[in-house]
């Protein structure tokens, strides 16, 4: 075969590459109109994916403390066993307007307290050792902190707003997908005119999935990013509140201390969900809680605008 003849021929199979690729694309797109082609309207599309989401959030969010308690193997701690606590707990929960949550005890990998639930019926898990290792003011102010998140339905708000961004995030794929695909196609025809040999069909299509698969981990990289801003910002707030409810930062800020002490370095499975947050660089920027260091200091000076005394307040633990 001459020149000219090889040209037209890597030109055909040009042509016959993007109409194959076209051809997917557009079954592909069959697919998601025939989804969108029968509801009323596009918002309430948009409604019903976001309400299942927010629906399927909902349900993990009520099962995620029964999961928790399970994995953590908590055990309940009925007020005639531990009155004292009971009472604080009753009375700093009185104060705030929500109702007391139930108390468990568990052998974490470092001393530390969780909340999770809401305010209507929440649970405080609390490692068997911050009652030796806490002062009583201490602990008011870390039990303080624990139900500031109930209060203001913390875990909850981050666990739907979870739910919506992975099912969006789902959505959004197989929408950019027949878009990937027509592109891929187009990208993989003009390799037969330049006489390159192109990559296997199979191998091609593997590629445009993994890279409409990267445009989507980007975008909900961006969105994660948000969310774990947001669950900073509410470690800041349920500092307030409870410093707003003891009128103690100080004793908050030697309870945190105490904490890191005995915390350092854990980074266990469960420690997104603990009152300490991550301190290295590296973790900063995905990490759910602010430096520990840098609440500590902004009780600090909580405390030296309360007392007009300066900063050079110590809080280490004594």
């Amino acid at each position: 075969m001459d020149t000219g003849g090889r040209r037209a021929l890597s030109v055909l199979t040009g042509v016959l590459s993007v109409a194959f690729y076209a051809v997917l694309a557009v079954a592909f797109a069959v697919v998601v109109s025939a989804v969108l082609a029968d509801p009323p309207s596009l918002w309430l599309l948009v409604a019903a994916v976001v309400g299942s989401a927010l629906a399927f959030g909902y349900a993990s969010y009520r099962a995620g403390a029964t999961r928790i308690l399970t994995a953590l193997d908590a055990q309940y701690v009925p007020p005639e066993t531990a009155p004292r606590l009971h009472e604080r707990l009753d009375e700093i929960a009185s104060r705030m307007g929500v109702q007391p949550p139930s108390v468990y005890v568990a052998a974490l990998e470092a001393p530390n307290a969780l909340a999770v639930g809401a305010r209507g019926g929440g649970v405080v898990v609390l490692d068997h050792r911050l009652a030796r290792i806490l002062r009583p003011e201490e602990l008011d102010a870390i039990l303080a902190h624990e139900l500031a998140h109930l209060e203001g339905y913390d875990g909850l708000v981050q666990t739907l707003a979870t739910s919506v961004l992975q099912t969006v995030a789902g959505v959004a794929f197989l929408v950019l997908l027949p878009v990937g695909v027509l592109v891929a196609g187009v990208s993989r025809a003009a390799t037969y005119p330049s006489g390159r040999r192109p990559v296997p069909l199979g191998v091609h299509l593997q590629r445009t999935h993994y890279r409409v698969g990267q445009l989507v981990v980007l975008a909900l990289l961006a969105f994660t990013l948000a969310l774990r801003a947001h669950s900073r910002r509410r470690e800041l707030a349920a500092d307030d509140r409870a410093v707003e409810v003891t009128g103690d930062p100080l004793a908050l800020a030697r309870g945190l201390r105490r904490i890191q002490r005995a915390s350092d370095p854990y980074r266990g499975l469960w420690s997104s969900l603990f009152v300490h947050g991550e301190e290295d660089a590296l973790s900063k920027l995905l990490a759910t809680h602010p430096s520990m260091d840098d609440r500590i200091e902004r009780l600090r000076e909580r405390a030296a605008e309360r007392d007009d005394v300066g900063t050079a307040i110590p809080v280490h633990a004594r």
